[in-house]
C-alpha cells in the first residue's frame, strides 16, 4: 500500500486569530487537501513571526495557541494532520543553519519577500538578519518533510522557487538525492484567494483584509460582531437610493456574496438594476456568512487550553520523527558526526 503524499504548509503567528482571508486564501485548500487523502503537516509558524515582532516576542507564543484552535475550527483534524508549533520541532532550526552555509547571499537578497519587508521595516539600522535569511528556514520548514507539495496562491509562488534552488544546490555539492523538487499546489479557484477586506484605500479600491487595516471579519468573531462589521462594509458610493444602478464587482458586499451567497448572481443583477439596496445586501451577507461560519465557531469553543496543548504535544512528537530522519540523511551526507 503506497503512502500517502505528504504536504507541509504553516501560517505566522503575528496575530492571535485567523480572519476569513487566512481560511479563504488557504485554511479552505488545506482541509480539502486533507479530505483528498494527502498526509499534511500544519504549521504554526512562531519563529518566522520574529522577524517582525522581536520586540513583542512574548505575544507570538499565546497568538501561536490561538492559531491551532483556528486550523481546527477550521476542519483540519489532528489525528489526521499534525498541528504543531515550528520551535517545538529543533530540527528546524538546525537544517536552517546548515542551509545558511550553502545559500549564496545574492539569492536572498532578490527574493520578493525580502523587498516587501524592508519596506514595511523602513529603516536598514532596524532590519534584523532573519529578515535577509527568512527564506532559508522557510526552506528548512519545508524540505524537512520532503513534501509532494506546497499549498500557495499564484502570486505566492516566485517565494518558493529558492526553496527548491536551496535543495537542489545541497544534492549536487554533496553528491546525495536527500531532497525531491516538490511542487507548488497552486488551487483552481484563485478568486476566494483574493478576498477584499470591507474597506478602500485612498484610491477607492478596495484593499486586502489585513488586522492592520482593521478591515476583518474573524473566524472567531460573534455572529454580533460579523453583523456590526458588515453594516459598516464598502459598497458602490454612487449608490445613494435604492433605485441608483450599483457595480457589484466594486462592492465589498457584493463580493462576499458571491462566495457565500447560493443566489449571488441574481442579488448581483438586482444589485446593477437598482432594484435591491445596499441594506438589504448587507442583510442577506449577515445571514450567509453566520450560518457557513456557525459550525466552525462552535468547533473552536470547544477546544480548551488544555486541549490545545495535548494537540500541539502529539503533533511536534509526530513531525520531529520525520524531521529527524530527513536531518540524519542531511548530515549523512555532509560527513559531519
Amino acid at each position: 500500500m503506497n503512502e500517502p503524499k505528504r504536504i507541509l504548509s504553516g501560517m505566522r503567528s503575528t496575530n492571535p486569530r485567523l480572519h476569513i482571508g487566512n481560511y479563504e486564501g488557504a485554511l479552505r485548500n488545506w482541509v480539502q487537501l486533507q479530505e483528498e487523502g494527502y498526509q499534511m503537516f500544519c504549521m504554526v509558524a512562531d519563529w518566522h513571526a520574529l522577524t517582525t515582532m522581536y520586540e513583542n516576542a512574548a505575544e507570538i507564543s499565546a497568538n501561536a495557541r490561538e492559531v491551532a484552535k483556528d486550523y481546527i475550527a477550521a476542519g483540519i483534524d489532528p489525528k489526521r494532520s499534525p498541528v504543531f508549533i515550528q520551535s517545538h520541532v529543533k530540527e528546524h532550526a538546525e537544517l536552517h543553519l546548515l542551509f545558511s552555509m550553502i545559500t549564496p547571499l545574492g539569492w536572498l537578497e532578490r527574493t520578493p519577500t525580502y523587498k516587501e519587508k524592508q519596506q514595511d521595516i523602513g529603516s536598514a539600522e532596524r532590519e534584523p538578519y532573519g529578515l535577509l535569511g527568512y527564506p532559508v528556514l522557510q526552506t528548512s520548514d519545508i524540505l524537512l518533510y520532503k513534501p509532494y507539495g506546497v499549498p500557495v496562491g499564484r502570486d505566492q509562488a516566485p517565494h518558493l522557487e529558492i526553496g527548491n534552488d536551496i535543495g537542489q544546490r545541497f544534492n549536487r555539492l554533496y553528491g546525495a538525492d536527500v531532497f525531491p523538487v516538490y511542487k507548488y499546489m497552486i488551487p483552481d479557484d484563485e478568486t476566494r484567494a483574493r478576498l477584499p477586506g470591507l474597506d478602500v484605500d485612498a484610491e477607492g479600491k478596495l484593499r486586502k483584509m489585513s488586522k492592520s487595516y482593521d478591515n476583518c471579519i474573524y473566524l472567531s468573531d460573534t455572529e454580533d460582531e460579523t453583523a456590526e462589521k458588515i453594516k459598516r462594509a464598502y459598497t458602490t458610493p454612487t449608490k445613494i437610493k435604492k433605485t441608483d444602478p450599483g457595480i457589484p464587482e466594486g462592492c465589498a458586499v457584493c463580493q462576499y456574496l458571491k462566495l457565500y451567497s447560493p443566489t449571488w448572481e441574481t442579488q448581483w443583477q438586482e444589485d446593477r438594476d437598482g432594484v435591491r439596496g445596499c441594506m438589504q445586501n448587507k442583510k442577506e451577507l449577515t445571514e450567509a456568512i453566520n450560518e457557513y461560519f456557525r459550525p466552525m465557531r462552535e468547533r473552536r469553543k470547544a477546544i480548551d487550553d488544555v486541549t490545545i496543548e495535548e494537540i500541539l504535544l502529539d503533533g511536534a512528537d509526530r513531525a520531529r520523527e520525520v524531521a529527524a530522519a530527513t536531518l540524519a540523511e542531511v548530515r549523512a551526507a555532509m560527513g559531519l558526526r
